[in-house]
């Protein structure tokens, strides 16, 4: 099953946002990476890092960031790994990590949710 790695600046927004989709995809592997190691706002290299060894298995995985430095936290360290099986998707967090783990939990393959979340870029909230 393909993991989901979740990036925020805040280590509160990432666990929320992960029990948040585990009641839709219980099974999906989920791991948070959220703030810095004293608690405070920020990216950490090591938690992206240690969190997507957590949930990178045969099926690969995909990381979804907040904003910002979130992004350019995770670029580095995908950029480190060079696993083509570990992809960093462009897409709004919630809405995009919501449809990462239902895909997920369903056998879907890291190519098929990378398309998914590329759509979900694209999709308004209000007609």
């Amino acid at each position: 099953m393909v993991g989901v790695v979740l990036v925020s600046h805040s280590r509160a927004l990432a666990e929320a946002l992960a029990d948040y989709v585990k009641m839709m995809a219980p099974d999906a592997p989920v791991a948070c990476a959220g703030g810095l190691e004293d608690g405070s706002f920020g990216t950490s290299y090591e938690a992206i890092e240690e969190a997507i060894g957590k949930v990178n298995a045969a099926d690969g995985a995909v990381v979804l960031v907040d904003m910002g430095s979130a992004a350019l936290t995770a670029k580095m360290v995908l950029e480190d790994l060079d696993d083509p099986a570990v992809r960093l998707a462009d897409c709004p967090f919630v809405e995009g990590a919501v449809e990462a783990t239902v895909r997920a939990q369903a056998g879907a393959h890291l190519d098929e949710i990378a398309a998914a979340l590329a759509e979900v870029s694209g999709k308004r909230k209000l007609a």
